[in-house]
């Protein structure tokens, strides 16, 4: 059966804040959108549409509900809330929005690497004390240069690569680390498998993780990681919280066995208000924002209407294909 025109068409965007259906209406495409914000009226909804875009507010259960969809966009890279032989037993279309974010995580991590090199972090905070810091002494307690600096990348796919391109715009080196080193360096000088990180290590002065979780990935950083690294380097984390043993990199900035860190991701989101994380001066948190930008939305929206314009054509490939 022929995937409907636009004329035939009705996507459900289903989000709790992004503002996808506004966005999409100014392009004039003449499908007929629904939006949602919960739930409920996702599962209240669903049964008038073809088409849905969605990430968090998705659950298999929908399916049973949904008798007309055949295609599903989701919002974010991420595709692990879905499950595939469902999908696929109903002939339903899945493909992620892998990629769309590059451009947004890899200035966010590059923003990071920056302001712990120009303790950022420490001029808002004597900013609020209404403190003028006066000439320091010590040259090991200055702001930094980047320039000559190595700065190791975790995870060297559009985003990873992207901040690779960004750090060598900064005179840095730059290490890459991936599940296969064979599939190349991507803008980075060095790749190497993820099996050598632990003796690339303490060759880094930002060591950056921009990788998906995995079984290989998670708890990454631990203990025995933090301990190989420089007291004068910084871990920024821009992938996933379980990549990282949160326990052991509060110790290790407690003690000042690192210098500090960049963290756009922790374990529990949001990070309950007693965590030792937010005490630390010589961490500084971004509340998981390193991805959303005032883009994000028409980014997705390009990716979506490739794929219907793929689906309507009958191409068998759609771009980021899932399902």
């Amino acid at each position: 059966m022929a995937f409907p025109g636009n004329d035939g068409l009705t996507v459900c965007f289903a989000h709790v804040a992004y503002q996808l259906q506004e966005r999409f209406a100014l392009r004039g495409t003449g499908i007929r959108s629904i939006q949602v914000r919960n739930r409920a009226d996702l599962e209240a909804g669903i049964g008038a549409a073809d088409v849905l875009v969605v990430s968090g507010l998705w659950r298999d259960e929908v399916l049973g509900v949904a008798p007309r969809l055949k295609f599903i966009q989701s919002i974010g890279a991420g595709t692990d809330q879905f499950s595939r032989a469902a999908l696929a037993g109903r002939g339903i279309r899945l493909a992620s929005a892998s990629g769309v974010n590059a451009r947004a995580v890899s200035e966010h991590a590059m923003a990071l690497v920056l302001a712990l090199a120009r303790r950022l972090g420490e001029a808002r905070d004597n900013q609020s004390r209404k403190h003028w810091r006066g000439m320091i002494g010590d040259l090991t307690q200055r702001e930094d240069e980047l320039g000559g600096k190595t700065m190791i990348v975790v995870g060297i796919g559009r985003i990873g690569g992207r901040l690779a391109r960004l750090a060598k715009a900064f005179d840095m080196k730059v290490i890459a680390f991936r599940r296969d080193a064979a599939a190349g360096a991507n803008g980075a000088d060095e790749v190497y498998g993820l099996e050598a990180l632990p003796a690339h290590l303490p060759r880094a002065d930002f060591v950056v993780l921009t990788c998906p979780l995995t079984a290989e990935t998670e708890g990454l950083i631990g203990a025995a990681a933090l301990a190989a690294m420089k007291p004068s380097a910084f871990l920024v984390n821009v992938a996933r919280g379980r990549c990282v043993d949160e326990a052991a990199l509060v110790r290790a900035l407690e003690e000042k066995r690192i210098a500090g860190a960049g963290i756009d991701v922790t374990i529990e989101e949001p990070l309950a208000a007693g965590s030792a994380l937010w005490g630390l001066e010589n961490a500084i948190i971004t509340p998981h924002t390193a991805g959303e930008t005032r883009r994000y939305e028409d980014n997705v929206l390009d990716i979506l209407m490739e794929n219907l314009g793929r689906l309507q054509a009958g191409r068998a490939e759609l771009f980021n294909q899932v399902v």
